[in-house]
């Protein structure tokens, strides 16, 4: 019996990137449940690249496939135009941000959806829960097998990724004393979180058609890792990344995960060997990611060793240098580096709230500061 889980083979590492954007309403800065209004104005080529979410508060943009992260920027500037005048035609703005600072969960409208509506009836407030939004990378892969083991090679780093994204330090009004209240809030979810470690694809399989024939998951999209293999794209797919503040961090984002995948490729075809990162050790790597952003200290997982987040994506970009030249990515890789001596977004987000007291001027000032 043929399996229905076929990886599509892609022979060189395209890309794919996902951004989940927030409608806010222009005069109050809360979200504002505007999806349907706004993608009934979406001309209808970009049908397929604006979509609605789970909650009518947010939309998602995503790329076609791109060869490179140029590519990338060119197709995401596009449609990112077209949907912020058509947002600005409703009295709407776009937030950068992987929370709302102070719109409530329990306000926000499900968008009307079969796939939605279960999904609510089956998770709950699990589900009414999800008003965070994200940024996920695809990178194209040759095998099945291959992306297991991207998948494990690449969880070591999901924490650095985490660290140089964090955008989300409110929660329903609160400063919630973490850096990204968005992870902690998908890991609310039965099937979210760091992968399990698995030995190839038959496996994944395995696991797969396990959860959908025991009823634990109806479909395989049901599956909300943090880094997962897609296999109708042939991609691994790296979701761990909060929505950062502007598209230069998401295209720095981008090209850091790109690189990754593609020095891992490389280790894997010329036969390097190297030891699995335990999800247990990753995940407490990821816990100092979500509380501190880049002022956590990490431990090098080899070595044991505790170095600090922003010294970490130093010596990460310089390991990484020869991929982006070969990818033609290095000035998007660099800006990394100016990422990491920079306050994140959630520390600027923090900074605002304490110099006005009013997280409406959290949502103002960073539009003002698209603007500039």
């Amino acid at each position: 019996m043929s399996s229905p889980y076929l990886f599509t083979h892609n022979d060189r590492p395209t890309l794919g990137v996902e951004i989940e954007l927030q409608l806010v309403d222009a005069d109050t800065m809360a979200l504002k449940s505007a999806a349907k209004e706004i993608l009934a104005d979406v001309p209808e080529q970009l049908s397929n690249n604006v979509k609605p979410e789970i909650m009518q508060s947010y939309i998602e943009i995503n790329t076609d496939i791109c060869e490179n992260v140029d590519q990338v920027k060119h197709d995401l500037e596009a449609k990112i135009e077209v949907v912020d005048a058509i947002a600005k035609g409703h009295n709407v703005r776009l937030f950068w941000a992987a929370t709302h600072p102070f719109s409530p969960w329990w306000d926000q409208e499900i968008t009307p959806d079969e796939r939605y509506y279960g999904l609510v009836e089956l998770l709950q407030e699990s589900a009414r829960r999800l008003v965070t939004f994200g940024l996920h990378v695809h990178v194209g892969l040759d095998s099945g097998d291959k992306s297991i083991m991207v998948c494990d090679r690449i969880m070591r780093h999901l924490p650095t990724l985490l660290a140089l994204s964090t955008n989300s330090p409110f929660w329903n009004g609160r400063a919630t004393g973490v850096r990204s209240q968005r992870i902690k809030v998908m890991e609310g979810l039965p099937t979210a979180g760091l992968p399990p470690l698995m030995r190839n694809w038959s496996e994944y399989v395995w696991l797969m058609n396990h959860l959908v024939e025991t009823g634990f998951v109806r479909t395989i999209r049901e599956i909300w890792w943090d880094v997962r293999p897609h296999h109708n794209f042939g991609t691994v797919e790296v979701r761990i990344c909060d929505l950062p503040r502007d598209l230069p961090s998401v295209l720095a984002l981008t090209a850091l995960v790109q690189c990754l995948v593609h020095r891992i490729s490389e280790e894997v075809d010329h036969g390097t060997y190297r030891f699995d990162s335990h999800p247990m050790l990753v995940q407490q790597n990821k816990w100092r990611a979500c509380r501190y952003g880049l002022d956590a200290s990490l431990v090098d997982l080899d070595t044991r060793e505790t170095h600090p987040a922003r010294q970490v994506v130093r010596d990460l970009v310089a390991r990484l240098r020869d991929n982006a030249e070969t990818l033609g990515c290095l000035p998007y890789l660099e800006t990394i580096l100016e990422m990491a001596e920079q306050p994140t977004g959630a520390d600027r987000q923090l900074a605002v709230f304490e110099q006005t007291g009013d997280l409406a001027d959290v949502v103002r000032r960073s539009l003002d500061d698209r603007r500039s």
